[in-house]
Protein backbone atom coordinates (compact mmCIF):
# COMPACT_ATOMS: atom_id res chain seq x y z
CA UNK A 1 0.00 0.00 0.00
CA UNK A 2 3.06 2.28 -0.01
CA UNK A 3 2.74 2.88 -3.76
CA UNK A 4 -0.05 2.92 -6.34
CA UNK A 5 -1.07 4.50 -9.64
CA UNK A 6 -3.16 7.51 -10.56
CA UNK A 7 -4.07 6.94 -14.19
CA UNK A 8 -0.73 6.01 -15.81
CA UNK A 9 1.42 7.69 -13.15
CA UNK A 10 3.21 5.83 -10.36
CA UNK A 11 2.76 7.38 -6.92
CA UNK A 12 5.07 6.55 -4.06
CA UNK A 13 8.31 4.70 -3.51
CA UNK A 14 10.87 5.30 -6.23
CA UNK A 15 8.58 7.37 -8.43
CA UNK A 16 8.99 11.03 -9.26
CA UNK A 17 6.89 13.77 -7.71
CA UNK A 18 3.33 13.99 -9.06
CA UNK A 19 2.55 17.70 -9.53
CA UNK A 20 -1.06 18.93 -9.42
CA UNK A 21 -2.08 22.39 -10.60
CA UNK A 22 -5.10 23.36 -8.48
CA UNK A 23 -7.56 25.67 -10.23
CA UNK A 24 -10.19 25.51 -7.47
CA UNK A 25 -12.43 28.58 -7.98
CA UNK A 26 -9.89 30.66 -9.93
CA UNK A 27 -12.12 30.37 -13.02
CA UNK A 28 -14.72 32.49 -11.13
CA UNK A 29 -17.59 30.60 -12.73
CA UNK A 30 -16.38 31.11 -16.31
CA UNK A 31 -16.29 27.88 -18.31
CA UNK A 32 -14.00 29.52 -20.84
CA UNK A 33 -11.55 30.49 -18.12
CA UNK A 34 -11.66 26.94 -16.74
CA UNK A 35 -10.63 25.62 -20.16
CA UNK A 36 -7.90 28.26 -20.41
CA UNK A 37 -6.45 27.03 -17.13
CA UNK A 38 -6.20 23.51 -18.53
CA UNK A 39 -4.06 24.68 -21.43
CA UNK A 40 -1.91 26.90 -19.21
CA UNK A 41 -1.25 24.13 -16.67
CA UNK A 42 -0.53 21.58 -19.39
CA UNK A 43 2.13 23.94 -20.78
CA UNK A 44 3.98 23.87 -17.44
CA UNK A 45 4.63 20.13 -17.58
CA UNK A 46 2.48 19.37 -14.53
CA UNK A 47 0.85 15.96 -14.34
CA UNK A 48 -2.69 16.89 -13.33
CA UNK A 49 -5.20 19.71 -13.22
CA UNK A 50 -7.60 19.82 -10.31
CA UNK A 51 -10.86 21.68 -9.86
CA UNK A 52 -13.47 21.70 -7.12
CA UNK A 53 -16.98 20.44 -7.82
CA UNK A 54 -19.48 22.51 -5.86
CA UNK A 55 -23.21 21.86 -6.05
CA UNK A 56 -24.79 24.54 -3.88
CA UNK A 57 -28.04 22.83 -2.98
CA UNK A 58 -26.22 19.56 -2.14
CA UNK A 59 -23.44 20.96 0.04
CA UNK A 60 -24.52 24.31 1.45
CA UNK A 61 -27.39 26.42 2.71
CA UNK A 62 -28.21 30.14 2.70
CA UNK A 63 -26.96 30.24 6.30
CA UNK A 64 -23.34 29.51 5.32
CA UNK A 65 -21.21 32.50 6.36
CA UNK A 66 -18.48 34.12 4.32
CA UNK A 67 -14.98 33.12 5.33
CA UNK A 68 -13.83 36.35 3.68
CA UNK A 69 -16.33 38.68 2.02
CA UNK A 70 -14.48 39.00 -1.27
CA UNK A 71 -17.31 39.06 -3.85
CA UNK A 72 -19.25 42.20 -4.69
CA UNK A 73 -21.67 40.38 -6.98
CA UNK A 74 -22.78 37.56 -4.68
CA UNK A 75 -25.16 38.41 -1.84
CA UNK A 76 -24.18 35.29 0.11
CA UNK A 77 -21.66 32.47 0.13
CA UNK A 78 -24.45 30.20 -1.06
CA UNK A 79 -25.02 32.45 -4.07
CA UNK A 80 -21.31 32.27 -4.80
CA UNK A 81 -21.37 28.46 -4.84
CA UNK A 82 -24.31 28.53 -7.24
CA UNK A 83 -22.34 30.79 -9.56
CA UNK A 84 -19.39 28.37 -9.46
CA UNK A 85 -21.42 25.40 -10.67
CA UNK A 86 -20.94 23.65 -14.00
CA UNK A 87 -23.33 21.13 -15.51
CA UNK A 88 -22.45 17.47 -15.92
CA UNK A 89 -21.89 18.03 -19.65
CA UNK A 90 -19.60 20.97 -18.92
CA UNK A 91 -17.59 18.88 -16.48
CA UNK A 92 -17.33 16.18 -19.13
CA UNK A 93 -15.98 18.75 -21.56
CA UNK A 94 -13.35 19.83 -19.03
CA UNK A 95 -12.36 16.23 -18.42
CA UNK A 96 -12.02 15.56 -22.14
CA UNK A 97 -9.99 18.71 -22.64
CA UNK A 98 -7.64 17.75 -19.80
CA UNK A 99 -7.11 14.29 -21.25
CA UNK A 100 -6.44 15.73 -24.71
CA UNK A 101 -3.88 18.07 -23.14
CA UNK A 102 -2.06 15.15 -21.50
CA UNK A 103 -3.27 15.94 -17.97
CA UNK A 104 -4.98 13.79 -15.38
CA UNK A 105 -8.36 15.34 -14.62
CA UNK A 106 -9.14 15.66 -10.90
CA UNK A 107 -11.74 17.53 -8.89
CA UNK A 108 -12.52 17.63 -5.18
CA UNK A 109 -16.17 16.74 -4.46
CA UNK A 110 -18.01 18.51 -1.66
CA UNK A 111 -21.19 16.43 -1.63
CA UNK A 112 -22.35 12.90 -2.30
CA UNK A 113 -23.97 14.17 -5.47
CA UNK A 114 -20.64 15.58 -6.63
CA UNK A 115 -18.97 12.21 -5.97
CA UNK A 116 -21.61 10.53 -8.15
CA UNK A 117 -21.10 13.09 -10.93
CA UNK A 118 -17.30 12.71 -10.92
CA UNK A 119 -17.43 8.93 -10.65
CA UNK A 120 -19.53 8.85 -13.81
CA UNK A 121 -16.75 10.82 -15.48
CA UNK A 122 -14.35 7.99 -14.53
CA UNK A 123 -12.11 10.27 -12.52
CA UNK A 124 -9.15 8.05 -11.50
CA UNK A 125 -8.63 9.18 -7.89
CA UNK A 126 -10.28 11.20 -5.15
CA UNK A 127 -8.98 14.30 -3.45
CA UNK A 128 -10.46 14.65 0.02
CA UNK A 129 -10.48 18.34 0.91
CA UNK A 130 -9.39 19.32 4.41
CA UNK A 131 -12.90 20.27 5.47
CA UNK A 132 -14.34 16.90 4.38
CA UNK A 133 -12.00 14.55 6.29
CA UNK A 134 -14.48 14.43 9.17
CA UNK A 135 -17.47 13.78 6.89
CA UNK A 136 -18.00 9.98 6.94
CA UNK A 137 -21.09 10.23 4.71
CA UNK A 138 -18.91 11.57 1.89
CA UNK A 139 -15.93 9.29 2.58
CA UNK A 140 -18.12 6.19 2.58
CA UNK A 141 -19.37 6.89 -0.93
CA UNK A 142 -15.86 7.67 -2.16
CA UNK A 143 -14.33 4.55 -0.63
CA UNK A 144 -16.95 2.24 -2.14
CA UNK A 145 -15.56 3.09 -5.61
CA UNK A 146 -12.25 1.43 -4.74
CA UNK A 147 -10.27 4.34 -6.18
CA UNK A 148 -7.15 5.84 -4.58
CA UNK A 149 -7.65 8.79 -2.25
CA UNK A 150 -5.42 11.78 -1.56
CA UNK A 151 -6.35 13.09 1.87
CA UNK A 152 -5.54 16.66 2.91
CA UNK A 153 -4.79 16.98 6.59
CA UNK A 154 -5.18 20.74 7.06
CA UNK A 155 -8.04 20.81 9.59
CA UNK A 156 -7.74 17.36 11.12
CA UNK A 157 -6.54 15.80 14.34
CA UNK A 158 -4.58 12.56 14.23
CA UNK A 159 -7.67 10.72 15.43
CA UNK A 160 -9.74 12.10 12.57
CA UNK A 161 -7.05 11.23 10.02
CA UNK A 162 -6.78 7.72 11.46
CA UNK A 163 -10.51 7.23 10.96
CA UNK A 164 -10.47 8.55 7.39
CA UNK A 165 -7.50 6.38 6.39
CA UNK A 166 -9.10 3.33 8.00
CA UNK A 167 -12.35 3.91 6.11
CA UNK A 168 -10.59 3.84 2.75
CA UNK A 169 -8.35 0.93 3.65
CA UNK A 170 -11.35 -1.13 4.72
CA UNK A 171 -12.35 -0.97 1.06
CA UNK A 172 -8.76 -1.69 -0.10
CA UNK A 173 -8.38 1.83 -1.47
CA UNK A 174 -4.79 3.09 -1.67
CA UNK A 175 -4.26 6.36 0.18
CA UNK A 176 -1.81 9.23 0.16
CA UNK A 177 -1.62 11.89 2.86
CA UNK A 178 -1.05 15.55 2.07
CA UNK A 179 0.26 17.90 4.71
CA UNK A 180 -1.80 21.06 4.43
CA UNK A 181 -2.24 24.18 6.49
CA UNK A 182 -5.51 25.98 5.91
CA UNK A 183 -4.14 29.51 5.76
CA UNK A 184 -4.22 31.75 2.69
CA UNK A 185 -1.39 32.54 2.22
CA UNK A 186 0.45 30.25 4.62
CA UNK A 187 3.57 31.71 6.32
CA UNK A 188 6.75 29.57 6.31
CA UNK A 189 6.59 28.69 10.01
CA UNK A 190 3.13 27.13 9.58
CA UNK A 191 3.73 25.04 6.45
CA UNK A 192 4.57 21.97 8.52
CA UNK A 193 7.23 20.29 6.42
CA UNK A 194 8.20 18.28 9.49
CA UNK A 195 4.79 16.59 9.39
CA UNK A 196 5.64 14.81 6.11
CA UNK A 197 7.78 12.23 7.89
CA UNK A 198 5.22 11.85 10.67
CA UNK A 199 2.55 11.05 8.08
CA UNK A 200 4.84 8.62 6.29
CA UNK A 201 5.71 6.75 9.47
CA UNK A 202 2.16 6.71 10.83
CA UNK A 203 0.41 5.45 7.69
CA UNK A 204 3.13 3.75 5.61
CA UNK A 205 1.76 5.60 2.61
CA UNK A 206 2.95 8.13 0.02
CA UNK A 207 2.93 11.66 1.39
CA UNK A 208 2.91 15.09 -0.15
CA UNK A 209 2.24 18.76 0.33
CA UNK A 210 -0.86 20.77 -0.51
CA UNK A 211 0.78 24.17 -0.44
CA UNK A 212 -0.85 27.53 0.17
CA UNK A 213 2.29 29.63 0.60
CA UNK A 214 1.99 31.34 -2.78
CA UNK A 215 5.68 30.62 -3.47
CA UNK A 216 7.74 27.92 -5.16
CA UNK A 217 9.92 27.34 -2.11
CA UNK A 218 7.82 24.98 0.00
CA UNK A 219 7.17 22.64 -2.92
CA UNK A 220 10.86 22.33 -3.75
CA UNK A 221 11.67 21.77 -0.09
CA UNK A 222 9.01 19.07 0.16
CA UNK A 223 10.47 17.34 -2.89
CA UNK A 224 13.88 17.18 -1.22
CA UNK A 225 12.16 15.52 1.76
CA UNK A 226 10.73 12.77 -0.42
CA UNK A 227 7.24 14.09 -1.13
CA UNK A 228 5.45 11.97 -3.72
CA UNK A 229 2.78 14.55 -4.50
CA UNK A 230 2.75 18.34 -4.69
CA UNK A 231 -0.45 20.37 -5.08
CA UNK A 232 -0.37 24.12 -5.65
CA UNK A 233 -3.10 26.65 -6.30
CA UNK A 234 -2.54 28.33 -9.66
CA UNK A 235 -3.41 31.77 -10.98
CA UNK A 236 -2.79 33.33 -14.38
CA UNK A 237 -1.75 36.56 -12.67
CA UNK A 238 -1.64 37.90 -9.14
CA UNK A 239 -3.90 40.67 -10.35
CA UNK A 240 -6.75 38.22 -10.94
CA UNK A 241 -9.90 38.16 -8.81
CA UNK A 242 -10.58 35.53 -6.19
CA UNK A 243 -9.91 34.52 -2.60
CA UNK A 244 -7.13 32.07 -3.44
CA UNK A 245 -4.94 34.42 -5.49
CA UNK A 246 -2.63 35.39 -2.58
CA UNK A 247 -2.01 31.69 -1.90
CA UNK A 248 -1.38 30.76 -5.54
CA UNK A 249 1.63 30.48 -7.80
CA UNK A 250 1.49 31.83 -11.34
CA UNK A 251 1.66 29.43 -14.26
CA UNK A 252 5.27 30.46 -14.93
CA UNK A 253 6.12 29.69 -11.29
CA UNK A 254 4.37 26.33 -11.58
CA UNK A 255 6.70 25.56 -14.48
CA UNK A 256 9.63 26.32 -12.18
CA UNK A 257 8.23 23.95 -9.58
CA UNK A 258 7.88 21.16 -12.15
CA UNK A 259 11.45 21.67 -13.32
CA UNK A 260 12.67 21.92 -9.74
CA UNK A 261 11.07 18.72 -8.44
CA UNK A 262 12.35 16.79 -11.47
CA UNK A 263 15.85 18.14 -10.83
CA UNK A 264 15.59 17.15 -7.17
CA UNK A 265 14.30 13.67 -8.03
CA UNK A 266 17.22 13.02 -10.38
CA UNK A 267 19.68 14.30 -7.79
CA UNK A 268 18.22 12.20 -4.96
CA UNK A 269 17.95 9.07 -7.13
CA UNK A 270 21.62 9.05 -8.11
CA UNK A 271 24.34 7.21 -6.18
CA UNK A 272 27.86 8.64 -6.12
CA UNK A 273 31.14 6.72 -5.79
CA UNK A 274 33.53 9.41 -4.60
CA UNK A 275 36.70 7.56 -5.66
CA UNK A 276 35.30 6.89 -9.12
CA UNK A 277 34.12 10.49 -9.37
CA UNK A 278 37.61 11.73 -8.49
CA UNK A 279 39.13 9.49 -11.16
CA UNK A 280 36.68 10.84 -13.74
CA UNK A 281 37.74 14.35 -12.73
CA UNK A 282 41.44 13.68 -13.35
CA UNK A 283 41.75 16.25 -16.19
CA UNK A 284 40.15 18.86 -13.94
CA UNK A 285 42.30 17.81 -11.01
CA UNK A 286 45.36 18.54 -13.15
CA UNK A 287 43.97 21.92 -14.18
CA UNK A 288 42.76 23.06 -10.76
CA UNK A 289 45.25 21.20 -8.58
CA UNK A 290 48.58 22.63 -7.43
CA UNK A 291 52.15 21.44 -7.67
CA UNK A 292 55.24 22.15 -5.59
CA UNK A 293 57.41 25.07 -6.68
CA UNK A 294 60.44 26.80 -5.21
CA UNK A 295 59.33 29.73 -3.11
CA UNK A 296 62.64 31.51 -3.89
CA UNK A 297 65.87 30.77 -5.78
CA UNK A 298 67.62 27.68 -4.43
CA UNK A 299 71.27 26.83 -5.21
CA UNK A 300 72.24 23.26 -6.09
CA UNK A 301 72.80 21.17 -2.98
CA UNK A 302 70.11 22.92 -0.90
CA UNK A 303 68.45 20.65 1.62
CA UNK A 304 64.79 21.52 1.28
CA UNK A 305 62.85 22.97 4.16
CA UNK A 306 59.09 23.50 4.29
CA UNK A 307 59.79 27.24 4.09
CA UNK A 308 61.47 26.74 0.68
CA UNK A 309 58.26 25.44 -0.89
CA UNK A 310 54.93 26.76 -2.06
CA UNK A 311 52.14 25.39 -4.28
CA UNK A 312 50.87 26.79 -7.57
CA UNK A 313 48.69 25.74 -10.50
CA UNK A 314 48.58 23.65 -12.62
CA UNK A 315 48.70 20.29 -10.91
CA UNK A 316 50.95 18.51 -13.40
CA UNK A 317 54.07 18.30 -11.23
CA UNK A 318 54.75 16.90 -7.78
CA UNK A 319 51.37 17.23 -6.00
CA UNK A 320 51.25 19.75 -3.18
CA UNK A 321 49.86 16.99 -0.95
CA UNK A 322 53.29 15.26 -1.13
CA UNK A 323 55.37 18.15 0.23
CA UNK A 324 56.50 16.12 3.24
CA UNK A 325 58.14 13.56 0.96
CA UNK A 326 60.57 16.16 -0.39
CA UNK A 327 61.31 18.10 2.80
CA UNK A 328 64.83 17.12 3.93
CA UNK A 329 65.97 16.06 0.47
CA UNK A 330 68.90 17.65 -1.33
CA UNK A 331 68.30 19.25 -4.76
CA UNK A 332 70.91 18.34 -7.36
CA UNK A 333 70.44 21.44 -9.49
CA UNK A 334 69.82 25.13 -8.97
CA UNK A 335 66.17 26.18 -8.97
CA UNK A 336 64.86 29.64 -9.75
CA UNK A 337 61.96 31.21 -7.86
CA UNK A 338 58.59 29.78 -8.92
CA UNK A 339 60.22 26.88 -10.76
CA UNK A 340 58.25 23.62 -10.56
CA UNK A 341 60.04 20.78 -8.80
CA UNK A 342 60.61 17.50 -10.66
CA UNK A 343 61.30 14.05 -9.29
CA UNK A 344 64.71 14.00 -10.98
CA UNK A 345 65.73 17.14 -9.06
CA UNK A 346 66.67 14.75 -6.25
CA UNK A 347 68.62 12.22 -8.30
CA UNK A 348 71.73 11.06 -6.47
CA UNK A 349 70.82 12.97 -3.30
CA UNK A 350 72.07 11.26 -0.17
Amino acid sequence: MDSFKIAQHDIGRGAGCFVIGEVAQAHDGSLGMAHAFIDAIAATGAHAVKFQTHLATAESSPEEPWRVKFSRQDASRYDYWRRMEFSADQWRGLRDHARDAGLVFLSSPFSVEAVTLLDRLEMPAWKVASGEVNNPLLLEVMSRTGKPAMISSGMSTWEELDAAVARFREQNCPVALLQCTTAYPCPPERIGLDVLEQLRQRYNAPVGLSDHSGTIYAAIAAATMGASLIELHVTMSREMFGPDVPASVTTSELRQVVEGVRFVHRALSSRTNKDQQAQEMQPLRAAFGKSLVARHALPAGTILRKEDLTAKKPGRGIPASEFQSVVGKRVCRALSADEFLRLDDFAGAG
